[in-house]
């Protein structure tokens, strides 16, 4: 975090990161004074509600974010600023996207949380586009042209006012991760009683393990003796609010529908009440870690991992058997996990795996049969790229072997 006095003292020249939240509302001009090497600028979290032709002048800027703001128009400076590539704007008031805001380069739009009905065609004109995230919005369509974006590999369109299921994005060549869950074409009538209502007054939260966009998982103990559950228990406790992802109380129902795997974390109760939405889970054993870490600026969609991670090419091929069979037992109770990712995946020494996360899932039994293969095929995409992302880590003493061959073969991308 920087502030307005370095900047104005001239501390800051040369940055190529600059954060400032300083309930500012208007965008300050001393920012062009990092015109020759400003990369990355954070506004976030201020009361803007403009951004001043000047910004153009920022020829090196290939990322803004803007989240937490008080703007009710994309900015149509935007589009031209030569070397944009990343916006973001999640949790605004914005209610119109002028066709003149999307700089060519575009490749990562994020407007999350914010009144948008209707989305311009220049959207659609916009060919680098990899990650699209819309979700919590009021749109009751997408562009025609959307089916042009031939490199977008992930969408959320989530929690929105569509009415129809949107057959153009179901045919594009690198889509791999999609969320659609809370519109109306995908609106379910059941509720999935699979496991006991609980009180949230029959447990006491404890350590936090961790938490997302979508709630809080705690390590929890019963208030007193429940027989018929395990004696450790995780709580994930829902934020009750739009996410980047969607509605929490879809990620409640899809992962319900999911049901029990041996290599999903179980889940053995719920909680709905007025206050409280919560999913009582196994706790994990503490031999788990994570497999991948979350994606890059630079990777956009692709999963990271942490500086000199390897793995054998049979610690692969176990992970990569167990990561099929719950791709299959998900897609044949019709849930999309719409996030299937390394860094959604914990592992431990012997490579057995536990893959959670179902902030992005979506079900699709209501859709039509042609839909619902399309989705399946799009799921696949992801667990082509999973694959590719491990084998990308494989120990280079690996690398020549038949079974690294075997999954390279196997990839599709």
């Amino acid at each position: 975090m920087h502030t307005l006095s370095q900047l104005r003292s001239g501390e800051l020249l040369g940055i190529k990161r600059l954060t400032l939240s300083e309930n500012l509302t208007q965008f300050p001009l001393e920012i062009l004074t990092l015109k020759d090497s400003l990369e990355i600028l954070d506004l976030s979290n201020n009361q803007l509600t403009t951004l001043p032709q000047e910004i153009c002048a920022l020829n090196k800027l290939q990322i803004l974010f803007a989240s937490n703001n008080l703007f009710r128009t994309l900015p149509e400076v935007l589009g031209q600023c030569t070397s944009l590539e990343m916006i973001g704007f999640k949790s605004n008031n914005i209610n119109q996207v002028p066709e003149k805001s999307l700089p060519l380069k575009l490749r990562w739009l994020i407007l999350t949380g914010n009144s948008i009905e209707q989305l311009p065609e220049s959207l659609g004109e916009r060919p680098r586009l990899q990650k699209l995230a819309l979700a919590g919005n009021q749109l009751t369509s997408l562009p025609k042209n959307v089916d042009q974006l031939h490199n977008l590999e992930l969408v959320r369109i989530s929690a929105n006012n569509l009415e129809q299921c949107p057959d153009q994005l179901l045919n594009l060549p690198k889509l791999a991760w999609i969320a659609f869950a809370g519109n109306p074409f995908c609106r379910s009538q059941s509720n999935h009683q699979s496991v006991p209502m609980l009180s949230a007054t029959d447990f006491k939260l404890e350590q936090v393990l961790g938490q997302g966009a979508s709630g809080v998982i705690s390590q929890a103990v019963w208030q007193k003796e429940q027989t018929p559950f395990p004696q450790e228990i995780a709580v994930k406790v829902f934020k009750g609010d739009v996410t980047t992802d969607g509605y929490p109380e879809d990620e409640l129902q899809a992962c319900l529908k999911a049901g029990n795997h041996p290599n999903l974390i179980k889940s053995i109760a719920q909680v709905n009440e007025p206050d409280c939405l919560a999913l009582v889970m196994n706790l994990i054993p503490r031999r788990y870690t994570n497999l991948g870490l979350p994606p890059s600026f630079k990777s956009c969609t692709r999963d990271t991992f942490p500086a000199g991670f390897r793995l054998s090419i049979d610690q692969i091929e176990k992970i990569v058997k167990q990561i099929k069979d719950v791709f299959e037992h998900l897609h044949s109770n019709k849930v999309c996990h719409g996030d299937l990712y390394a860094h959604n995946t914990l592992f431990d020494e012997q490579a057995n795996i536990i893959f959670g996360d179902f902030g992005a899932a979506s079900m699709y039994h209501m859709l039509n049969e042609s839909q619902q293969v399309k989705i399946k095929q799009i799921e696949k995409r992801a667990l082509d790229y999973f694959i590719d992302d491990l084998l990308s880590v494989c120990a280079i003493a690996d690398s020549e072997s038949d079974g690294f061959k075997k999954l390279r073969k196997s990839v599709s991308l």
